[in-house]
């Protein structure tokens, strides 16, 4: 099992982080997602790190990363493939892209291909309407205009460990 503690060096850039709000409180968020980054999820004994290294209760720690969906308190599958079926998306293939993740993969309940590779869930609006349905992986990495065979394509790079690039934005068209 890895040890849960931060280096140094990564003591040295929460301290920097601290600096740019006005309280260590403020600065909760970004030092869970650096977390998260370095551990792949924020279990309790992570949790109680980032409370230990900001000086905050562990209740108040644990009350953001389980209040916001960015945060994984446990991890499913080695990935995380988050399909946004909010409106827009939703209209334009995303609860098709869905269904057809869910058949091709064989989810079970909780989104886990029946591999245990994939971790799927549904994302409210990603903020990308205008190339739907979008598709975020790992909550860093975005794949717009997705149609069945882009998501094939974007989950094979995953089997190798490559992201998909950022390349896959259409070119937009200016306003008249």
């Amino acid at each position: 099992m890895q040890s849960v503690a931060f280096t140094e060096e990564e003591k040295a850039r929460i301290e920097a982080i601290c600096q740019r709000y006005p309280t260590r409180q403020s600065a909760v968020m970004p030092v869970l997602w650096m977390a998260q980054e370095k551990f792949g999820s924020l279990s309790a004994p992570v949790l109680r790190l980032v409370a230990d290294t900001l000086g905050l209760p562990p209740a108040h720690v644990e009350g953001v990363a389980t209040f916001y969906t960015m945060y994984l308190t446990e991890r499913k599958a080695k990935w995380l493939v988050e399909i946004c079926t909010c409106f827009t998306c939703g209209e334009c293939g995303g609860r098709e892209l869905w269904d057809y993740a869910h058949k091709k993969l064989g989810l079970n309940e909780e989104g886990v291909s029946s591999d245990g590779v994939f971790w799927f869930r549904e994302a409210e609006c990603l903020g990308a309407c205008d190339t739907p349905p979008v598709v975020q992986i790992e909550g860093r990495r975005m794949v717009f205009s997705v149609t069945p065979e882009k998501l094939d394509q974007v989950l094979e790079g995953l089997r190798k460990a490559e992201l998909p690039s950022f390349e896959s934005v259409p070119p937009r068209t200016p306003l008249s």
